[in-house]
């Protein structure tokens, strides 16, 4: 049945890639829209969870705006995969264009000195877009894909990503793909990572809006490792057809500690800056997964206010 459901998956994807490129523009985007719209009144679990998410992020709001934002935040992600299925067939022209960042002078600061840099951003807005600005604007860069099934569907991926000018190397089951990305950075080059949810036991446990989450310590390893300029990265949708961005000030390498100390504070420094461009643009951040700790494992959950504490009960 798993075989089966792979194929299902797969030629969903590839009918994207396929078909999506060459419908007229307005077509797709009304298309793309009418799905999120649809996904959102049908309350599945990926929105159920998008809007549980939001919750933390909006605490003050009431239901129906913290419902009013999933729909948003459905159509923001649907915006995304839109334009992935059709960026293959974009001009460069077009990409640069498509993102307006602020503060890229932060970036090209950090390549001009010859450090490199490694770009940490959330699952906001279109990092797929973000990173082939990038590109054209002159700077190649490195980054991990987690692996997919089927295969196959992986290795679309990664010929799309390729396509538009980035290495694309694999998270797990290739090569020392840290070591890689490491000799990248000390040639001067560029790597960029998205960063803001570790499931696996050797991320780092950060505050999240007051809430413990774990997030991958690799861009701060890398930075500490290599002298890279550690810079994070959010992006969003203004409901025009540019999406804007913020090239934030660099997380610096702390003096003391022993190296995973370091890597532990500033993995959290990346938490806060992306924590406030979540709470500014909350319908741009696509986590449609469980995020916090409390929530993959309840006994990491807070007490109720009243309720005593496993320690208080023995």
């Amino acid at each position: 049945m798993s075989g089966l459901s792979d194929q299902v998956t797969y030629g969903a994807y590839a009918a994207g890639w396929g078909a999506v490129k060459r419908l007229p523009e307005s077509v797709a985007n009304g298309l793309f829209r009418r799905i999120a719209d649809l996904a959102w009144k049908r309350r599945g679990k990926g929105v159920l969870r998008l809007e549980s998410n939001l919750r933390r992020v909006r605490p003050e709001a009431t239901e129906a705006e913290i419902a009013e934002l999933g729909r948003l935040g459905m159509r923001n992600y649907l915006r995304y995969w839109c334009e992935s299925f059709r960026m293959p067939v974009w001009s460069r022209e077009r990409i640069a264009a498509s993102f307006e960042p602020e503060f890229v002078e932060r970036l090209d600061e950090a390549m001009a000195s010859g450090r490199g840099a490694v770009l940490a951003l959330p699952h906001m807005g279109n990092w797929d877009l973000a990173g082939a600005w990038v590109v054209v604007r002159g700077y190649p860069f490195s980054t991990v894909a987690e692996r997919l099934k089927p295969e196959k569907l992986y290795d679309r991926f990664v010929a799309y990503r390729e396509g538009l000018g980035m290495e694309v190397l694999p998270l797990t089951g290739g090569a020392n793909t840290l070591a890689t990305l490491a000799k990248r950075l000390r040639a001067g080059g560029l790597v960029c990572l998205v960063g803001d949810r570790d499931l696996s036991a050797s991320g780092v446990d950060v505050s999240f809006m007051g809430e413990a989450a774990r997030m991958p310590a690799g861009p701060a390893v890398l930075a500490a490792q290599t002298g890279a300029a550690l810079l994070p990265v959010t992006l969003w949708y203004d409901g025009t057809p540019v999406m804007k961005g913020r090239v934030h000030e660099e997380v610096p390498v702390p003096a003391e500690g022993s190296k995973r100390e370091k890597a532990a504070a500033m993995t959290q420094a990346l938490a806060d800056v992306w924590s406030e461009g979540v709470r500014e643009h909350p319908g741009d951040w696509h986590m449609l997964q469980r995020f916090w700790l409390a929530d993959l494992d309840p006994a990491r959950a807070p007490a109720a206010v009243g309720q005593p504490t496993a320690e208080a009960s023995r």
